[in-house]
């Protein structure tokens, strides 16, 4: 029995994951430690270094844009509405969405997922193209091809965007799992939870974060294995603590809110080649079979 070296960082995956496998006879997942997640993503991307390993989604589909060897498991593991997610200093007049033309936005990485969903929202529901402002990045893309477009320059080597945003240096920020707990840092969207309700009563889509990829030669040497643990992570689905549910598993499940970061994709110029759903699971479905559709 070859163990599958695995990277999960989301919470109640992690908790559930393992017992789900162990009572799959012949399924061996090595879990790895690797925090924060997201610095996981760029050595599967670039290298294939673990067997399995959650991924952001962005980073997901630029790999397989790229022709990445990895397949993409149909499996929501992390999502959260991004409303929030963009933030400015308390300050009177507040900054607003319609000020944000012009304005110097600071983001871990252009290609980070959570960034791509706030544009495409602002995009798309505030009219506010990408290039109409100056993204301020910490890192690159964890897809060592992509360049990213004229309208990004990189922060201060060092620099903390919570501090840039404190001192002035940028008019608003894009924090996810990091963002601070500060009554002078405040939503550039008004009232995002209310405007999280409306933009999902609007669109039917939860925002997918993250979801898993195996190498692609470990499942083809050992495509049961990778059966087995499509069969655990089936199993290991944490219950629903709201409503919508925020995760999913299977390929329709998923198809709203792959179709919808697949669009804001090729809006924001992150791919090299259009994509569709049924084509960043294809190699999958042939290896692994039609329980991948539900």
């Amino acid at each position: 029995m070859t163990a599958l070296t695995t990277v999960i960082g989301a919470k109640a995956w992690r908790e559930r994951l393992p017992a789900a496998a162990a009572a799959i006879s012949g399924l061996d997942l090595n879990f790895a430690e690797v925090s924060p997640i997201h610095r996981a993503f760029a050595p599967m991307a670039r290298e294939q270094k673990f067997d399995v390993s959650e991924m952001a989604i962005v980073t997901a589909l630029q790999a397989l844009a790229y022709d990445k060897p990895l397949l993409l498991l149909p499996v929501t593991v992390a999502a959260r509405f991004q409303q929030r997610c963009l933030i400015a200093r308390r300050q009177s007049p507040a900054l607003g969405v319609a000020d944000l033309p012009g304005r110097r936005i600071g983001v871990r990485a252009y290609t980070q997922t959570t960034g791509v969903w706030l544009r495409g929202i602002l995009q798309n529901d505030y009219g506010v193209a990408p290039d109409a402002v100056r993204w301020v990045t910490q890192e690159g893309a964890h897809v060592a091809e992509y360049r990213n477009p004229a309208w990004v320059e990189p922060a201060p080597a060092g620099s903390k965007l919570v501090d840039l945003l404190r001192a002035g240096d940028i008019d608003a920020a894009i924090l996810g799992n990091d963002l601070p707990d500060d009554p002078d840092l405040v939503p550039v969207i008004p009232d995002p939870e209310n405007a999280a309700k409306d933009w999902y009563a609007k669109h039917s889509v939860i925002p997918i974060n993250h979801m898993i990829v195996v190498r692609k030669d470990a499942a083809r040497a050992n495509p049961q294995a990778i059966k087995d643990l499509w069969r655990a992570i089936v199993q290991a689905e944490p219950p629903a603590k709201s409503t919508p549910r925020m995760t999913a598993i299977g390929i329709e499940a998923n198809r709203r809110g792959l179709e919808t970061v697949l669009h804001y994709c090729e809006q924001q110029k992150l791919l090299p080649r259009p994509l569709t759903v049924d084509e960043i699971f294809a190699e999958t479905v042939a290896l692994l079979g039609d329980a991948m559709r539900i």
